[in-house]
C-alpha cells in the first residue's frame, strides 16, 4: 500500500485517489524569469520519478506541470534586458524544456502556460468576488484572507501571527494588509488583458487555481512542488480554489526539498546558483539525476562536484553491469524489495541501494560463470522507473550514435584488429570515444560504455 508524507496532514498517510485505479497530478512548474539552475532540476526529476512509479505500479495518471509566464519577476527581468515580457518568457521557458530533457525528464500530459488561461482567471476571480472573498479596488482585486476560517490550513500559520514578508505585498488599498492580489491594474509598459475591473494582468497564485481546475478540476489527487511554495503560494491557492468551489481543492500535498550550496538555499534571490544547463553538458544529466534521487526527496540536500563526481562514478558501476549481463524476466524477489522501498513515501534512497546490491549480485553470478539475467531483468525494471535509462543523457541525444550503430562500429573494429589492421581500428576507436563511446577488451570480447 503505497503511503504519502502529505504537508496538509503533517503526516504519513495511505494513499486513496479519487477515481480508483487514476491519479490526478498537478506540480507548480517553472517562473520563466531566467535561466534554469540546479535548484529547478530537482522538483522537476522528483516528481518525474513519482509520476513515472506511479504509470509503473498501474495508475492511469494525468500529469500537469504548469509555466508561469506572467508575473513580477519576469517582468522585471525583461526590463533589465531590454526585451519584451513575451520574448524573454518564450526564451527562458524553451531554456527549461531542454534542460528537463536533458535530466530524462517526461514531457506532462499538459504543460499550460497562465497567459493563456486569462479567461479562466478572470472566471475565476469573479466567483471570488461573489462569494465576498474578494474585493476591487481601483482596478486591483484582492482576496481577503480574513474572509476565509480555514486560511492557513496548509501552513499551519496563523493570520494574527503573520507579518509582512513571505511575499505579502503592503499596500494602502488593501482593506488588511495581508491580503493578496487576484488582479493587478495595468501599469505603462506592461502586458495587460481587459478584464470587469479594467485592463490588467493575473495575480501570482490565480494563475495556478485557474489552471489546476481546468485541467484536473477540484479534488483531485496530487498537488506538488518546492518546500518554499508553501506559503504564501500554495496557502493562497487553497484559499482560492476552496473558497470559489466550497470544496476541496488536492488531497495531497507533496513538497520536494531544496538545493543547498554552501548550506545556503540554491536560488536567485541569494545569488547562489549553479546554472543546470552548464552541468548537464559537463558531466551528463544522468550524473545529477542520481545525486537528486540519492536523497529523499522531501529532504534538502547539499551540491557539490565532489557529490556529483560520487554520483557519475556510481553511475559507471551500474552502465558496466548493464553492458555485461543480459536481462531476461526480473527477480520477483527484487522487484517487490523496490515496490516496499517506493511505497514509503517513493523512497529513492533504499531503492537505489537495492539497485546497487543487484549490481553486486549480479557481477559475482557473472565472475562465477553463472546466470544473471533475472537479476539483470530487475536491474533494468529499476533503471527505467527511475528514469537512468542513456536516453536521459545529452551523449546519446538526437546526433549521438544508436546502440545498433556502435555495436556495428564495434564489429567493424573487431575486424580490423582480426586483420591486423590496426591503424583502422584505433581509428574506430578514436571515432567511438569522440562520440562519447568508450571500449573494453577482455577475454570474452569488446565491450562498450557511454560515458
Amino acid at each position: 500500500m503505497l503511503e504519502v508524507y502529505s504537508t496538509l496532514h503533517r503526516a504519513l498517510v495511505s494513499f486513496e485517489p479519487r477515481t480508483k485505479g487514476k491519479v490526478s497530478m498537478y506540480v507548480c512548474g517553472p517562473t520563466v524569469q531566467s535561466e534554469p539552475h540546479v535548484g529547478h532540476g530537482r522538483s522537476a526529476v522528483a516528481f518525474d520519478v513519482i509520476w513515472r512509479y506511479l504509470v509503473w505500479s498501474g495508475y492511469d495518471v494525468t500529469f500537469v506541470r504548469n509555466i508561469t509566464d506572467i508575473e513580477d519577476k519576469i517582468i522585471a527581468a525583461a526590463e533589465e534586458a531590454g526585451e519584451s515580457v513575451e520574448t524573454l518568457a518564450r526564451e527562458m521557458a524553451k531554456r527549461f524544456e531542454d534542460a528537463f530533457v536533458g535530466l530524462g525528464v517526461l514531457s506532462p500530459d499538459f504543460e499550460p502556460k497562465a497567459t493563456e488561461h486569462i479567461d479562466e482567471i478572470i472566471n475565476l476571480t469573479a466567483v471570488l468576488i461573489d462569494r465576498g472573498l474578494a474585493y476591487a479596488r481601483d482596478g486591483d482585486v484582492y482576496f481577503s484572507v480574513r474572509a476565509l476560517e480555514s486560511y492557513g490550513k496548509l501552513s499551519g500559520r496563523n493570520p494574527d501571527d503573520l507579518r509582512s514578508g513571505y511575499r505579502i505585498e503592503v499596500d494602502e488599498s488593501k482593506e488588511d494588509p495581508l491580503d493578496f492580489a487576484v488582479w493587478k491594474s495595468a501599469k505603462p509598459g506592461e502586458p495587460s488583458w481587459e478584464s470587469p475591473w479594467g485592463p490588467g494582468r493575473p495575480g501570482w497564485h490565480i494563475e495556478c487555481s485557474a489552471m489546476a481546475e481546468k485541467y484536473l478540476g477540484q479534488d483531485f489527487d496530487i498537488h506538488g512542488g518546492g518546500s518554499d511554495l508553501i506559503f504564501p503560494h500554495h496557502e493562497n491557492e487553497i484559499a482560492q480554489s476552496e473558497g470559489a468551489s466550497g470544496t476541496t481543492f488536492a488531497r495531497y500535498w507533496l513538497h520536494n526539498g531544496m538545493v543547498n550550496l554552501g548550506g545556503e538555499k540554491m536560488a536567485k534571490s541569494t545569488g547562489l546558483v549553479v546554472d543546470l544547463a552548464s552541468i548537464i553538458e559537463s558531466h551528463g544529466g544522468r550524473a545529477l539525476r542520481m545525486l537528486y534521487l540519492r536523497a529523499h526527496y522531501r529532504s534538502p540536500i547539499e551540491y557539490s562536484e565532489v557529490l556529483l563526481s560520487e554520483a557519475a562514478e556510481a553511475l559507471d558501476r551500474l552502465d558496466r553491469f548493464r553492458k555485461r549481463a543480459t536481462p531476461g524476466v526480473p527477480e520477483e524477489i527484487a522487484l517487490d524489495r523496490f515496490r516496499e522501498a517506493m511505497d514509503d513515501d517513493f523512497g529513492t534512497p533504499q531503492a537505489i541501494s537495492l539497485l546497487f546490491d543487484l549490481v553486486r549480485d549480479g557481477n559475482r553470478l557473472l565472475d562465477e560463470g553463472g546466470e544473471a539475467s533475472a537479476v539483470a531483468g530487475a536491474v533494468e525494471t529499476i533503471v527505467a522507473v527511475l528514469g537512468f535509462d542513456d536516453a536521459s543523457d545529452p551523449a546519446v541525444g538526437e546526433h549521438a550514435l544508436t546502440d545498433a550503430e556502435v555495436d556495428v562500429l564495434v564489429g567493424e573494429r573487431n575486424q580490423a584488429r582480426s586483420d591486423r589492421r590496426f591503424d583502422d581500428a584505433d581509428a574506430i576507436r578514436d571515432a567511438l570515444e569522440d562520440q562519447g563511446v568508450s571500449l573494453e577488451d577482455g577475454p570474452n570480447g569488446t565491450r562498450w560504455l557511454r560515458k
